[in-house]
This record gives C-alpha cells, structure tokens and sequence, in this order.
C-alpha cells in the first residue's frame, strides 16, 4: 500500500503563488506516474498537472490541463522518486478548489489512478 500527504495549501490573492508537495511512504518503490487533481463545489474531479517517473537524471514526461499550463509547474524530486511538486504561480480564483495528489504503479498517462491523497485546500482571493 501506498499512503500519500499533500502540504502547501491555503489562501492567497490572486497573482500570488502556492507550493503544493506531496511526500509518498509505504510501498514506495511500487511507485511510477504521479499526479496532481483538483475539485472545486459543485463541480468533477479534473486532473491538473501530471508526471511520469523519468530517470534518474530525467525529471520525467509532463502533462497540463489547458487552464493552468503556463501558470502551474509539475516537479518530481529525482532523489526521492515518491515526492512530487505542484509549482502554482499566477493564480486566479478559479484555481480555489481541493486539490488532490495521485499515484499509480502503471507508467504512462494514467486514466484511474490506484493511490490518492486526503486533499489540501487551495483558496484564491479575489
């Protein structure tokens, strides 16, 4: 099993900037994709930002939904494999939701990820 904790959530004006990260522990090395969600009330789950193992040297294939590209910077610390970043910069009040860490022992682009965090919340001020 797998246990994943999301940190870095909380309330800034828009413009501002956040770091999310999301530190994995349990059956760490059965760990490849990893990814960052979101859900804001009323409204579905959406993938954010994702990223696939890589290399050691490599910090692996990245993916963005079409609303945070160019805004949001996905990150993996090579060093620990099973720790991923969510860089959020320019962010606007639509960005406020709950936002959920993800990860799957499958590579590649994962559709139904097998491990989920409990959410940290990101709030946007307008």
């Amino acid at each position: 099993q797998v246990q994943l904790v999301e940190s870095g959530g909380g309330l800034v004006q828009a413009g501002g900037s956040l770091r999310l990260s999301c530190a994995a522990s349990g059956t760490i090395l059965s760990i490849n994709t990893m990814g960052w969600y979101r859900q804001a009330p009323g409204k579905q789950r959406e993938l954010v930002a994702a990223i696939t193992s890589g290399g050691r040297t490599s910090g692996g294939r990245t993916r963005y939904a079409d609303s945070v590209r160019g805004r949001f910077t996905i990150s993996r610390d090579n060093a620990k494999r099973s720790t991923v970043y969510l860089q959020m910069n320019s962010l606007k009040p639509e960005d406020t939701a709950v936002y959920y860490c993800a990860a799957d022992p499958r590579g590649g682009w994962i559709s139904v990820y097998d491990f989920w965090g409990q959410g940290t919340q990101v709030t946007v001020s307008s």
